[in-house]
């Protein structure tokens, strides 16, 4: 499901890397308890996603890594996604997709977009999409973030874990 949001998240830069350590450690007691192995594919936010679940608590036993696809071409060939536009849902399920298949993880999420100044491929700044996925299946989400750059990052990073937090607790 894909849905459009205007967003509001935490301002502060501090506010947000709190909120991103929280989120991290959360998905780490989530996944060590169910004894899950959680990946990540990452364009827009170029391994700030990767670089919270690392620096979570007993983060070895529980994150398996993942891939950072900041060209087309890496997104294409290490993650199995097909040519065409990389600034869309449907590249990031089947980002979310390949790195769950390639490393055979229990979970992952996937981020593409744009962060701007200007638009890419049509889509304006802001433009994020975001999958999780298991091996039961992929869910979506679009949000439209404003701001600066390093803004959206830290926005799409809040918002990515937050997904990512709620399919392990389902």
């Amino acid at each position: 499901m894909t849905s459009i949001l205007q967003a509001s998240m935490p301002s502060g830069v501090e506010q947000q890397q709190a909120q991103i350590a929280e989120l991290a450690r959360r998905i780490g007691q989530l996944a060590s308890a169910d004894r899950m192995t959680v990946v990540v594919a990452e364009s827009l936010t170029a391994g700030r996603i990767s670089q919270a679940l690392g620096a979570a608590p007993d983060s070895s036993t529980w994150f398996g890594g993942g891939v950072i696809a900041y060209q087309p071409f890496t997104t294409y060939r290490l993650l199995g996604v097909q040519p065409g536009p990389v600034v869309s849902a449907e590249c990031a399920e089947q980002m979310a997709k390949g790195v769950l298949e390639s490393v055979g993880a229990d979970a992952s999420v996937a981020v593409t977009g744009v962060g701007g100044p200007g638009a890419e491929e049509g889509q304006p700044a802001g433009t994020v999409f975001i999958s999780v996925g298991t091996r039961c299946g992929v869910r979506s989400f679009s949000y439209r973030f404003s701001g600066s750059p390093e803004t959206v990052i830290a926005l799409t990073t809040i918002r990515a874990l937050t997904h990512l937090k709620n399919v392990l607790l389902d």
